[in-house]
């Protein structure tokens, strides 16, 4: 059963929480929101709020699962942060080479951290390995570090989409994700952006998966996410990786 609300995953698995504001799409985060609520709520494991902290007691969790699960790595933290031990994060992906038959996430901010702790190791076959790109000046460069890593699926998370991207490379990308923001403070999403994107996917052979409007509808009115929807241009696109 999945267990997450995130459309492109089946469950999270957040062997770190916590976090900080490394660039445009980090200004209105949902996961440090969502924190500081849960350590209102007095939820083990956000007693630091969105401070990031390791949590060594959810190590096993993937172990104890049979059934093969698509799992997105540290939904509220990112894997890469400058504060991650090394040891610890060579713990994790362990466990991911011991649970060959799950799939593992992996979507960072920090492209060159990312590239620094696989360019000498092997990446596991059953690691997708992605970047986040929510504009040219941060987003972009993202692409061409982690198309320099040999990871079994490339995918880049386009959310949220903050303005319009251009020409994209997509040579060695096999999946995009591409989504408007959400909350209170979201900032719109064009229409035209996302079709750009669509478009360049269909031109070079990449699955497109186009997650949810946010806030903003395609008609630029504010509304909830859940009445903006997922259409797009009136269809659904919920692609994935061929070679899976």
């Amino acid at each position: 059963m999945k267990k997450t609300k995130i459309e492109w995953t089946e469950e999270t698995w957040n062997p770190t929480t916590g976090c900080n504001k490394v660039s445009a799409g980090c200004i209105n985060c949902y996961a440090e929101v969502m924190a500081k609520r849960l350590k209102a709520m007095r939820t083990p494991g956000y007693e630091n709020g969105f401070h990031f902290s390791l949590m060594p007691e959810r190590l096993d969790q993937p172990l104890k699962k049979k059934k093969p699960t698509k799992y997105f790595v540290n939904s509220m933290s990112d894997l890469f942060h400058e504060q991650m031990p090394i040891e610890y994060l060579d713990k994790i992906v362990d466990v991911i080479n011991r649970t060959p038959h799950h799939i593992y996430q992996l979507l960072t901010k920090r492209e060159d951290a990312m590239y620094t702790y696989f360019k000498d190791r092997e990446i596991p076959k059953n690691v997708w390995l992605g970047v986040t790109v929510e504009d040219k000046k941060s987003g972009l460069r993202r692409i061409d570090r982690l198309r320099e890593l040999n990871a079994s699926i490339k995918f880049l998370s386009v959310e949220p989409l903050l303005e319009d991207l251009g020409r994209i490379n997509l040579e060695g990308i096999d999946w995009v994700i591409v989504g408007g923001e959400s909350g209170p403070k979201a900032r719109p999403m064009k229409r035209e952006w996302a079709i750009n994107i669509k478009e360049q996917c269909e031109e070079q052979n990449v699955a497109f998966f186009f997650k949810q409007w946010g806030t903003w509808g395609a008609d630029g009115v504010k509304r909830s996410k859940k009445d903006n929807g997922r259409l797009l241009d009136g269809k659904v696109f919920e692609d994935y990786p061929l070679n899976i």
